[in-house]
């Protein structure tokens, strides 16, 4: 609470949370006078209403269901008319290589690759389907039915991305909304789902509502394993700004959440819950990763197709880069912000995985707008994702074409082509990675603090004072543990000189 207020105290007298001088002015270029609001023009505030917003999800989502058009017309059922219309879902052929189509039900009666919360899902929109001999009608409907729910969580997670975007820049929640890549690539999968729950899980967390925050981020976790990952930036800002009791809450809800919903499933069929996480490390190197394409060319060590090297090579950096951002988020001037880490963490994940589908582009739009919301750089990246999503069907009909099979019309694209736009695809999201680092070690160039704002999706985090932070010393003497208690900073410092402390 006395960090809360001296905090407020310094604010007032016109400094920073870091205590520089002066520095919120320059974080406040536009100003109604006489007050210390930003101004703000009626047609952003009028862009960024619920009302905009939700109009605009829904209006990205039907281009979405329009582009299955062909698939629904029966391009579906042939071997390469999906691919060759550009339409392809596996939400179609699940229905059957699930067995939801023979009325089994998903881990009791058959595995299913996919973690507890899109199985359950996957059961009770097969329930809904009309009981009617015709396989096609069914599938289709049950297609149908799943993009309605889908539609759902696109809306809650667009709505709850405007929230974390901050009064300010709820606007920018249409980026989200009517993103390209986004609405190419929202029916591919049950990914809108995890996208939905992260999102309103992170904007419990910025609400304060820390239970609510773990629960969400839980249950997003029992639908697509990956949000895990989002628990480390959590800790280690929390760990910087001494709010570990609050992170410890939202913590243990996740955990509850998780077993509450993989508990029963793991007592009644092990095997069948368990299949998500075999099927996961038995995977090799697939379409889209830039391990597929080391392996394509051969690479030596790094081109290796053997389970044994492929998966510690894929940790390795993995973890690397995990080391990577956790220095960044102790030692940068000013504590990131927690979509900045989250997004870092989630980039790292996808250039370091083994596996990277076209609709996984679903899970990094809302973050990429919060991390960094600057245009072009996101246009470009967009670009890169539309590039992509037509490449690797155009690329697959090649691969059908080479194996003999007798294709006719649209031939698709050679593999040069195809690892073209998969480069594309990686090095614009390492550029959007590494504006966001810059962004990081130069607060000044984030257009969110530009504005005065701390960190607006940060809840407990947002003008909290630092315990800690890392400095590295020049002249390679080690590194420093700057503390801040009652007052007082005090200096550790580590390193080739050993230890020692000042106070």
């Amino acid at each position: 609470m006395a960090e809360h207020d001296a905090a407020g105290a310094g604010r007032a007298a016109g400094q920073p949370h870091d205590g520089s001088p002066g520095t919120w002015r320059r974080y406040w270029p536009h100003r109604v006078p006489g007050t210390r609001r930003p101004y703000r023009p009626g047609l952003a505030v009028a862009a960024g209403s619920a009302t905009a917003l939700t109009i605009c999800s829904l209006f990205g989502s039907a281009l979405g269901f329009l582009d299955k058009a062909a698939c629904r017309a029966g391009a579906w059922n042939t071997a390469l008319g999906a691919f060759q219309a550009h339409c392809y879902t596996d939400i179609y052929p699940l229905y059957y290589a699930e067995k939801l189509a023979a009325g089994k039900i998903p881990y009791l009666g058959h595995p299913v690759e996919y973690p507890v919360l899109i199985g359950g899902a996957m059961q009770a929109l097969s329930w809904l389907v009309q009981p009617t001999s015709n396989l096609a009608v069914r599938s289709r409907e049950f297609f149908d039915l799943t993009t309605v729910l889908l539609t759902v969580f696109a809306v809650a997670g667009v709505l709850a991305t405007g929230y974390l975007a901050g009064r300010d820049r709820r606007w920018t929640a249409l980026l989200v909304a009517l993103s390209p890549a986004l609405i190419l690539s929202a029916f591919i999968n049950w990914d809108l789902i995890v996208m939905g729950l992260v999102a309103a899980g992170m904007a419990a967390w910025a609400a304060r509502r820390l239970v609510l925050a773990g629960l969400l981020l839980g249950l997003a976790i029992a639908t697509k394993f990956y949000p895990v990952i989002f628990f480390g930036p959590l800790l280690l800002l929390c760990l910087r700004a001494g709010r570990m009791r609050e992170f410890g809450k939202t913590l243990a809800a996740g955990v509850i959440a998780w077993l509450a919903v993989n508990l029963p499933v793991m007592i009644v069929a092990p095997s069948g819950w368990a299949r998500f996480y075999v099927f996961s490390k038995d995977r090799g190197a697939d379409w889209g990763s830039i391990w597929y394409m080391l392996e394509h060319f051969n690479v030596p060590v790094l081109g290796s197709p053997q389970l044994s090297a492929l998966n510690p090579l894929t940790e390795l950096f993995f973890a690397a880069a995990c080391a990577a951002i956790a220095v960044l988020a102790l030692a940068a001037p000013r504590r990131p912000r927690l979509p900045q880490l989250c997004f870092l963490v989630l980039a790292a994940f996808l250039m370091t995985n083994k596996v990277w589908s076209p609709q996984y582009v679903v899970w990094l739009v809302p973050l990429a707008v919060l991390a960094r919301p600057r245009l072009w750089p996101y246009l470009l990246w967009q670009l890169a994702e539309v590039a992509y999503f037509f490449g690797i069907w155009g690329y697959l009909i090649f691969v059908y074409a080479a194996g003999g099979y007798q294709v006719t019309g649209y031939q698709g694209i050679s593999s040069g082509w195809y690892f073209a736009a998969l480069a594309a695809r990686f090095l614009t999201v390492g550029l959007l990675a590494a504006y966001v680092v810059r962004d990081i070690l130069d607060p000044e160039r984030d257009v969110v603090r530009a504005l005065g704002n701390d960190d607006p999706a940060g809840g407990v985090l947002d003008h909290a004072g630092d315990r800690f932070r890392l400095r590295f010393n020049p002249g390679g003497r080690g590194v420093s543990i700057d503390r801040v208690s009652a007052g007082r900073i005090s200096t550790s410092q580590t390193g080739q000189a050993g230890a020692a402390s000042a106070s």
